[in-house]
């Protein structure tokens, strides 16, 4: 018997994320020097996913 296609495991679909967590939104604004140590983690600006 098959499993349905919701049910698979997330690496196995493959599908590129178009949100990212707050984490790598702070990753991505520093990497741009938009964001620094001791600014506010809430709030932040959006940011598009690195591809």
């Amino acid at each position: 018997m098959s499993q349905h296609r919701s049910l698979r495991a997330s690496s196995t679909l493959g599908a590129k994320r178009n949100v990212l967590k707050r984490y790598e939104r702070v990753q991505v604004l520093k990497n741009a020097g938009q964001w620094k140590e001791g600014d506010r983690v809430t709030g932040l600006r959006k940011t598009k996913p690195p591809v």
